[in-house]
């Protein structure tokens, strides 16, 4: 069963909201329902992003397998001409300390 929340917001955001959301068809509080939704969906996105990122940058630290620019884009080209391709091979970094 859905919470309730209050929200007070700026008379001229509370104005805006409701020119949208009629604007749209939509109540104000099913306009501001939608955008929260967007918006923690956004984020969520954002945060996975950045968790796969740093997930990658542990393997090649812990690997030193990296995949050549030009190879990857090659592949990529080639696969979407519907040609069939081999996956680039990974090469090793040079450690440097």
């Amino acid at each position: 069963m859905p919470k309730t929340t209050s929200l007070k917001l700026p008379d001229e955001l509370k104005e805006r909201v409701s020119t949208l959301s009629h604007g749209v068809a939509q109540t104000p509080h099913a306009y501001m329902v939608e955008a929260i939704a967007e918006k923690v969906a956004r984020d969520e996105k954002r945060r996975a992003f950045l968790e796969d990122g740093k997930r990658s940058q542990e393997e090649v630290a812990r690997t030193g397998k990296v995949y050549a620019h030009e190879d990857v884009a090659r592949w990529f080209r080639a696969l979407a001409r519907g040609e069939k391709a081999r996956k680039p091979r990974p090469v090793k970094l040079k450690r440097t300390r």
